[in-house]
């Protein structure tokens, strides 16, 4: 049986197909314009974050035109850095050197308090200039910041009671059971320590002023920190002594923290740390300090 098409059947047929596309038509422009809108109010909104950039600039030429120099410090690490409990006030040989650094950039310090775990995160997130303070470069550190050209070599040694400076010459000595040693947190030194303390008892002790304090006082044996640390600790505490100062466990460098992406004041603070390093500026304020 044939099926006989009318010309009415047809004629909606077409009907139906040219509305059909007509529909598809003005979706598809109204698509495409509002994508045509979109596109340029996102690429205002690229520009104008590449223009703060630009105006934001290097900190070469904001710390000047600023005044201030924003040094971001833990205050509790001496010879480096340390803040007076009562009246507040900052002392050290980085605290001498920043000095140092924001007068070079007709600036004046103003110092952030903040902590070893936190100092890095502060930097990045725009809170200080500049991290100073005996800071050990590390990589995981470099992963969020950079580092200046470092000043000073360091690494990990023992200081203890003078009268147990024989019994604590190797790690081996150290982590047996039976030994009590304390670390201050977030830093380098709870790092090495956790890696290298399997046996003896860790303690950590969270104020670092006073740490050295546990020792004398026989609540502690042995504390492992920078050699340069236990330099000064050893001079101020006739009852502790540095083990082997010069052959240290591990290796490290101390440098200044700068912002990750800034090239220009990254070259301005590695020329000016090289300088002082070279010129007897460094030597002065260390030599300041250890004769303390």
């Amino acid at each position: 049986m044939r099926r006989t098409v009318t010309l009415s059947a047809l004629a909606a047929v077409l009907a139906a197909t040219a509305a059909g596309s007509a529909l598809a038509v003005g979706t598809g422009s109204k698509s495409t314009a509002q994508e045509q809108k979109r596109a340029p109010a996102e690429s205002a909104r690229a520009n104008a974050a590449e223009r703060a950039r630009q105006q934001r600039g290097t900190l070469l030429d904001r710390v000047p035109e600023r005044g201030v120099l924003r040094v971001c410090t833990t205050g509790d690490y001496r010879p480096f850095s340390h803040r007076d409990p009562t009246s507040g006030a900052y002392t050290g040989i980085d605290i001498k050197m920043a000095g140092d650094l924001a007068k070079s950039l007709d600036a004046k310090p103003k110092y952030v308090p903040t902590t070893w775990a936190a100092l890095v995160d502060d930097l990045a997130a725009g809170r200080c200039d500049v991290g100073m303070g005996g800071v050990s470069v590390t990589l995981d550190r470099a992963r969020k910041a950079s580092f200046s050209e470092p000043y000073l070599t360091d690494g990990k040694t023992p200081i203890v009671r003078c009268e147990d400076k024989d019994k604590y010459q190797k790690l081996a000595e150290i982590d047996r059971p039976g030994v009590r040693v304390v670390v201050n947190p977030g830093g380098t030194n709870e790092q090495f320590a956790r890696t290298h303390i399997k046996q003896a008892t860790l303690t950590v002790h969270p104020d670092n002023t006073t740490i050295f304090d546990e020792i004398v006082a026989g609540r502690a044996d042995v504390m492992m920190t920078d050699a340069s640390e236990t330099r000064y600790q050893s001079a101020i505490h006739p009852e502790l002594c540095a083990v082997h100062p010069d052959e240290p466990f591990s290796f490290s460098e101390k440098a200044y923290v700068l912002p990750r992406g800034d090239a220009q004041f990254k070259e301005y603070v590695d020329q000016w740390v090289h300088l002082a390093t070279h010129d007897g500026t460094y030597k002065k304020y260390e030599d300041e300090w250890m004769k303390r």
